[in-house]
């Protein structure tokens, strides 16, 4: 009774009874007439639970308006799907607090789906496995879309080639790699000037470290040129060579020919599906997204108004839809200008809990100015269109409110993800500081894994203090990007530790697979105790940075190099010691080790192909003289089965007495049951 009346007050208004706490329903068989306070409708429905998330948050708004919370407040939603007419959005007066806090949750046992999109409806079989439907709202333009989802499956827009990729004739520009380009020529039937609805059309290159979306303009046949609505910001080659890059063009209707294919004819509204065998996307069910965002959470960090102890917990969130704006192309680094499904500005206390993100056209989390204390926490992320979750704030001159702090994403798995943006990371960790990222378990994405800083060189970066620490990272790059890390870090960053982590299976198309990745201006970071295995190019690579410092890792197997560095700077720019470095292929150290600005000893090395082992083209004796490595061991380090990714050392191993100390993996990746 206490429940019902609490509920009837925040429908009508009314100042609710005193209680020890509320508890509120929402399923897809509610109405949001009802009072929401029982779990299911009674027998003449006449009560029950919500029918929308947007009305069990207005009923706590109302109860808030009777007075401060004085008992925590659960809305607990049944399972089914919830298509949003618009995003869930939390103002700061939607804040519970720290002894009330507000959580939606999962019914225990339950499976709610937060949806930003429209079940497609109407279906008609035009012939075979042809289905037709017609969305009126495509017809009129106030709705496109470019994800299809049939029985919970990602569908894909026809392309050619069908496999593999095209590459481009001949691309304007000089040396300058830095020169936008809006135009290429292409080879032969490529592209054809004759397609339908050619401004629907687009073209995704692949080079250097991003993917670059260009919707085509027009076709000259003539002269083999396709010229685009918008620029790229770098010249059309594969990376800094003069190789022209490869390419792939999407949403073609003449190429719709495979099963699980279909193509939006924007111009009439019709949509056309070819059928997996045996299916009927009448009966499996077929969802296009229509919103941006699925949930926000819309603090005024500048004004000091803060979104405060709100939990989101055991929620499925899908299908959301982002589009470039006019003038982008798609190809800054990380696909940082890509949103998060959830979007977080000024949320402080908040938590986001063992949800499972599937089927998204962006990121899955997204951490903007002012947030503290945010922690997303064992949650699944997987058919991502971008990446898992993005932090960042203030820069280092901006005000004290806007700044980001003090936020933990830890035992997530986050997966399959750039199905869109292909250069977007697993977690992009940018300006903010004292951040927790740990005990996550990333794959199978084709740029970097977690990305650490976002200055380049030396200049003030409020990235510090960050711990990256027992995460799996693993299958990253998968041959299509290059210049990427399993872990990639920019800029000045002292206090950052990267620590007990395992990399590995880090695979580029060209240059740059690395596992751990210091890149430009990289400085004061400590790594420490990292298993790094299996890379194309090398274990570990400084670019340029000062100060940071490698103690007790291992990397193993990497093709190209062991260890890289690049650039000779006059002061240190690492500390390398009680390391063992093993490998079968390659070299030890590659690039540039000219000068001595930095120091290396007490290390491990073997070749375990039993090359001979050199320093940078030195015998060990003449690498001494340098004074590198004077006390470390060419020796086999005594692995259990390091073929199979097992480098527990046995009690014997030489590297032992060189002070290096047994990494325990037992504890790498989640610790808790994900959803």
């Amino acid at each position: 009774m206490i429940l019902v009346a609490l509920a009837a007050s925040a429908a009508t208004g009314e100042a609710p009874p005193a209680a020890a706490g509320a508890v509120l329903y929402v399923s897809p068989e509610g109405n949001d007439a009802w009072t929401g306070a029982l779990a299911a409708p009674n027998a003449d429905r006449t009560d029950g639970p919500f029918a929308t998330p947007a009305r069990a948050r207005d009923a706590v708004r109302a109860l808030k308006a009777q007075g401060p919370l004085a008992a925590p407040v659960t809305i607990l939603f049944r399972g089914g799907t919830y298509y949003l007419e618009a995003p869930l959005v939390f103002a700061p007066g939607d804040s519970g607090t720290e002894a009330c806090p507000v959580t939606y949750a999962a019914l225990e046992g339950e499976r709610p789906v937060l949806s930003g999109g429209r079940p497609i409806t109407g279906w008609c079989r035009e012939e075979g496995n042809r289905w037709i439907a017609d969305v009126p709202e495509v017809k009129d333009g106030s709705w496109y879309f470019r994800q299809l989802f049939v029985g919970g499956e990602r569908r894909l827009r026809p392309r050619l080639p069908k496999d593999g990729f095209y590459r481009i004739a001949k691309f304007p520009g000089g040396s300058d790699y830095r020169v936008p380009s809006d135009r290429f020529d292409f080879a032969g039937d490529d592209i054809r000037a004759d397609w339908a609805n050619l401004a629907d059309v687009e073209v995704v290159a692949l080079h250097f470290w991003v993917d670059v979306h260009l919707p085509v303009a027009r076709v000259e046949s003539a002269t083999r040129t396709v010229f685009f609505t918008r620029k790229s910001r770098r010249r059309l080659s594969d990376d800094f060579s003069a190789n022209p890059a490869r390419y792939y063009v999407e949403n073609v209707r003449e190429a719709l020919d495979r099963p699980g294919e279909w193509y939006l004819d924007r111009s009439t509204g019709r949509l056309t599906y070819l059928a997996m065998p045996g299916e009927d996307p009448a009966a499996a069910g077929a969802v296009a997204p229509r919103l941006e965002y699925l949930v926000r959470f819309e603090g005024r960090p500048a004004d000091g108004a803060f979104v405060e102890h709100i939990r989101l917990r055991g929620l499925g969130l899908a299908h959301n839809e982002w589009n470039l704006p006019p003038d982008d192309a798609g190809d800054l680094q990380a696909a940082v200008t890509v949103p998060g499904a959830i979007y977080l500005s000024g949320a402080r206390h908040c938590h986001i809990e063992r949800c499972a993100f599937r089927g998204l056209g962006t990121y899955a989390v997204e951490l903007a100015d002012g947030c503290r204390d945010v922690r997303v926490v064992g949650c699944r992320m997987t058919d991502l269109g971008g990446g898992g979750v993005k932090i960042s704030g203030g820069e280092a001159a901006a005000p004290e409110p806007l700044r980001t702090a003090g936020n933990a994403v830890t035992d997530n798995h986050i997966y399959d993800g750039g199905k869109i943006w292909a250069s977007a990371v697993g977690i992009l960790l940018r300006h903010a500081a004292d951040n927790r990222i740990t005990h996550n378990h990333i794959h199978d994405l084709y740029y970097t894994g977690i990305s650490v800083g976002w200055v380049w060189g030396y200049k003030p970066s409020v990235a510090t203090g960050n711990r990256i620490e027992a995460n799996h990272i693993h299958h990253i790059g998968r041959g299509l990007l290059s210049d990427m890390g399993g872990i990639y870090t920019l800029g000045p960053s002292p206090g950052t530790v990267l620590a007990g982590n395992v990399i590995h299976d880090v695979e580029s198309y060209g240059y740059g697979g690395w596992g751990i990745y210091t890149d430009e201006g990289s400085t004061a970071i400590r790594i420490e105790n990292n298993i790094v295995y299996r890379t194309k190019t090398g274990g570990f690579h400084q670019h340029y940075g000062k100060e940071n410092v490698l103690r007790n890792n291992i990397f193993a197997f990497s093709r190209t190099d062991q260890i890289q560095r690049t650039r000779a700077e006059p002061h240190l720019s690492f500390t390398f010691e009680r390391n063992i470095v093993y490998w079968t292929e390659g070299t030890l150290l590659g690039k540039n080790w000219k000068d001595d600005q930095f120091r290396m000893d007490f290390n491990c090395y073997w070749n375990a192909a039993g090359a001979p082992v050199t320093f940078a083209g030195l015998s060990l004796e003449a690498w001494r003289k340098r004074g590198h490595d004077v006390h470390s061991l060419v020796a086999d380090p005594l692995f259990v089965d390091a073929e199979r990714g097992d480098f527990r050392l046995k009690p014997e191993s030489p590297a032992l007495k060189l002070g290096f100390k047994p990494i325990d993996t037992s504890g790498v990746g989640p610790r808790v049951p994900l959803p």
